[in-house]
């Protein structure tokens, strides 16, 4: 009798260490999935684009700022501030690309915008209103214009390339409007 108890308990103990170790599988099972899985990684060069979105963005809504805060123009007023609205929209979706892609991106100006600010600071009345427009409005227009075309050519991640597409005629009508206000003001000023 002892060794049938015996054979029971051995076999009783075996049979909970089989059923016991698919519960300890199942138990691991979800800790394994709530790993979140790697973003996408980016080609460097479709990172560097992403980036110089975000950096032409984050300067044109700090430019926006300064020029809402700084300028008595209604017309500089007015188009600082769609520059601030337009630029944040735009900074907002290319953070969501980022996130979604495992970018990391800068958060203030680059020294050349914070450099442009600065001296921008130093102006007052229709100075500033001419410095801005031609700087913030036409100069970094003109070259994130030609950015996003060359950019577009050249990325290889479609979600890049549909980012730089929604952006380029915003930019477009930036720069009209920007040039047409820079020669209404040279015009004004004869």
């Amino acid at each position: 009798m002892k060794t049938t108890v015996s054979k029971l308990l051995l076999g009783a103990a075996i049979a909970a260490c089989f059923s016991a170790a698919p519960l300890a599988a199942q138990a691991k099972a979800p800790a394994a999935t709530m790993n979140t899985p790697a973003a996408p990684a980016l080609a460097k060069a479709d990172e560097k684009i992403v980036i110089g979105m975000a950096q032409a963005n984050i300067a044109e809504v700090e430019a926006g700022k300064l020029a809402v805060s700084k300028t008595q123009n209604a017309d500089v007023k007015a188009f600082a501030q769609q520059m601030i609205d337009d630029h944040t929209k735009a900074l907002a979706d290319v953070t969501t690309l980022a996130q979604s892609k495992g970018v990391t991106l800068p958060t203030e100006p680059d020294a050349k915008h914070k450099a442009m600010a600065a001296k921008l600071g130093k102006l007052s009345g229709d100075k500033f209103d001419k410095a801005y427009m031609a700087q913030a409005g036409v100069q970094d227009h003109t070259k994130v214009e030609a950015a996003l075309k060359k950019d577009e050519a050249k990325a290889k991640d479609a979600d890049v390339k549909a980012l730089l597409a929604k952006m380029l005629p915003t930019v477009e009508q930036h720069l009209h409007n920007a040039t047409e206000m820079k020669s209404g003001a040279k015009t004004a000023a004869k």
